[in-house]
């Protein structure tokens, strides 16, 4: 069996990635089963400078808030602020503070030096102003939608005004208290203000579509893709705020349902734009339904890759990434009858491992499940390899990585 799995391996780099697929797929999604570990930053930062080099990719999309998410894009294509502020005001979960993030935005930026636009690197946030803890206040995105229409469109066709809006948002601290994601009483999600928004978010939203022929030629390409994006997370985080505030058993399963959804809208946008390397948990790329525990409760949601894989089919792909040990966690070598422990005992650092040629070696007898004795660290589940394009594995994972946020 040893051999037989050793024949399922290759390097991990662009070439091997592509030999998997019968397509270049438009968005190539590269899991990972923790938060932060620098060894995994930097492969992926390394697959994606090949990815722009022989394959034409010209985004990378990260689980970051999607409205910070634009102080980076705007650093990478224009030198807009600077390094620093764009690890700072451009990351959500603290991961500005990871060197291979900051390493991958610096690349970019000097990339992109003295380029025109159509060649330029992209940079997208794709996850929501969502954190483990709650949610943004709607108003940035909100207010941003109506201002793009009021500052192109008459004012008589557009469904409220700025003061109106403001009004009914009251202040950033009812929509942000992080007491209410365990108490659905203190969520302002279903006041009567935030029914009105609701409302008011949709009739935003359908006007930006309803005027697109007069906006096609008002407004620049940049100007109506962001205007897009406000319509996506006023409209999500609206109905994130929703849910927080339901009391049923299906709150929480809502949440991270919603939650994926945001980050799915976003992808398809992306899509839409040109080829895009996508990074986020396996947990939130995978085709398989996603199951976590919260508050001491299973859940059980269809997450942004299986929604994306749904619409795009093979233009979707993606690679989880599985590793071996993570000993400043704790995470020790994996029992040998795991796919982990299969993996661990092949000679090198890391692996893209076919996932039909690993199927084919371990049966008939299915390896046993890995568990880990650290939450941030989810193992392998091997009856997803079916479902699986690619699998990156890597042995140990070097130096000390970063908390694992939100996954």
């Amino acid at each position: 069996m040893a051999t037989d799995i050793k024949d399922t391996a290759r390097a991990v780099d662009a070439a091997s990635v592509m030999g998997l697929l019968p397509t270049r797929p438009r968005l190539l999604a590269l899991g990972e089963p923790t938060h932060g570990e620098e060894t995994l930053l930097g492969l992926r930062n390394a697959l994606f400078r090949q990815l722009v080099e022989q394959a034409g990719y010209r985004t990378i999309a990260m689980e970051v808030d999607c409205m910070k998410g634009r102080v980076v894009d705007d650093y990478v294509t224009s030198g807009t602020g600077t390094l620093e502020e764009a690890m700072e005001h451009g990351f959500s979960h603290g991961w500005g503070a990871f060197a291979g993030n900051r390493e991958l935005v610096r690349w970019m930026r000097a990339y992109n030096d003295g380029r025109p636009a159509p060649e330029q690197l992209r940079f997208a946030g794709f996850d929501g102003p969502l954190e483990i803890t709650g949610a943004e206040s709607p108003r940035q995105a909100l207010t941003a939608l109506h201002d793009h229409l009021a500052a192109h469109l008459d004012p008589d066709l557009l469904p409220c005004t700025r003061d109106a809006l403001d009004a009914l948002l009251g202040t950033d601290d009812r929509w942000t208290d992080p007491a209410a994601m365990r108490d659905p009483g203190r969520s302002a999600g279903r006041s009567d203000e935030a029914r009105r928004l609701r409302l008011l978010a949709d009739d935003l939203t359908a006007l930006l579509d309803q005027q697109a022929p007069h906006l096609l030629t008002a407004a620049s390409p940049e100007e109506r893709e962001r205007a897009h994006l406000y319509a996506r997370t006023a409209t999500g985080l609206l109905r994130y705020h929703h849910w927080m505030a339901d009391t049923s058993p299906a709150r929480l399963a809502r949440l991270v349902s919603a939650r994926d959804q945001m980050m799915a809208d976003n992808l398809l946008a992306l899509a839409a734009r040109g080829p895009a390397l996508v990074h986020a948990h396996n947990s939130h790329l995978q085709r398989d339904r996603s199951t976590m525990r919260m508050g001491g409760a299973p859940l059980h949601w269809w997450g942004a890759g299986a929604l994306v894989g749904a619409r795009l089919g093979s233009a979707y792909a993606f690679v989880a990434t599985a590793l071996g040990t993570i000993r400043h966690r704790g995470v020790d070598a994996p029992p040998p009858d795991t796919v982990e422990g299969l993996l661990y005992a092949l000679p090198g650092d890391h692996h893209l491992v076919d996932p039909r040629g690993l199927a084919a070696a371990l049966a008939p007898a299915p390896p046993a499940h890995r568990t880990s004795p650290w939450f941030g660290y989810a193992p392998l589940d091997p009856a997803h390899l079916a479902h699986v394009d690619g699998l990156v594995f890597v042995r140990d994972s070097g130096g000390e990585g970063g908390q694992a946020a939100s996954a």
